[in-house]
């Protein structure tokens, strides 16, 4: 993906060419296509591509009030403010879902470790990037399921949405850094289910802090990366 992004941050790809189809840019980069998928869809989310169903994918034209000589530049303004929400979204995270995964691991039971290897299941065999979003959601939202505490449930239930939002958000910024692929990210997930399933509070609880830092990490060089494009750009 890094790749796609600098040809666009130096105009080799113009806003409004179209893309390579999944098979060709997956023989390219010699990688498989769902990688290609969440690449596109992590670009996507950044507000870089136009994704038309059946219909290829195109560079994003940047908004007439964007900056003709550094068009990149709205974008990375754009991303700054998503990135300030999601930060806020993290933050709440942190505090709410590594409880829930120590009291999860407590309290789980084996309708719960059934759910959760269901939604696993899901999010490794599907290519459709939309759906493994959802499960993903799920998975979380599964967790504070498992704490049998239905006052956890609720304020997960009443976040479901920015949960959603952000996880789009995190997808692309895991994608964005090269940090993983879709089985890395997966992998995340497995790591803090089996900590459930042994009954280790303190490892599930390490478990999801760690998921949560690793996106705040990737987070904070992102930020770094746009600082130095704005002085880049304001040098030129």
């Amino acid at each position: 993906m890094n790749d796609l992004k600098k040809q666009m941050d130096e105009g080799h790809l113009q806003p409004g060419d179209r893309l390579s189809s999944v098979v060709d840019l997956a023989a390219q980069y010699n990688v498989g296509r769902s990688t290609i998928r969440e690449a596109l869809s992590a670009l996507k989310a950044m507000g870089l591509l136009n994704i038309k169903q059946g219909g290829g994918t195109f560079v994003k034209a940047a908004p007439a009030e964007a900056d003709p000589v550094h068009p990149m530049q709205h974008y990375a303004d754009l991303w700054e403010g998503r990135a300030a929400s999601l930060r806020h979204v993290l933050e709440v995270r942190r505090v709410l879902e590594t409880g829930c995964a120590s009291l999860a691991a407590q309290h789980r039971t084996e309708a719960d470790l059934a759910a959760f290897r269901q939604l696993l299941a899901d999010m490794e065999l599907s290519e459709d990037e939309h759906f493994i979003e959802q499960a993903d959601v799920k998975f979380h939202q599964c967790i504070a399921s498992a704490t049998h505490n239905p006052l956890l449930h609720d304020l997960m239930e009443s976040l479901s949405l920015k949960l959603h939002e952000s996880m789009k958000d995190m997808r692309a910024l895991w994608f964005y850094a090269e940090r993983s692929s879709a089985e890395r990210l997966l992998q995340e997930h497995r790591h803090i289910y089996e900590a459930i399933e042994k009954q280790d509070a303190k490892e599930a609880m390490a478990r999801m802090e760690l998921h949560i830092s690793k996106v705040e990490q990737v987070l904070d060089e992102k930020k770094a990366g746009d600082h130095h494009l704005k002085r880049t750009q304001t040098r030129s």
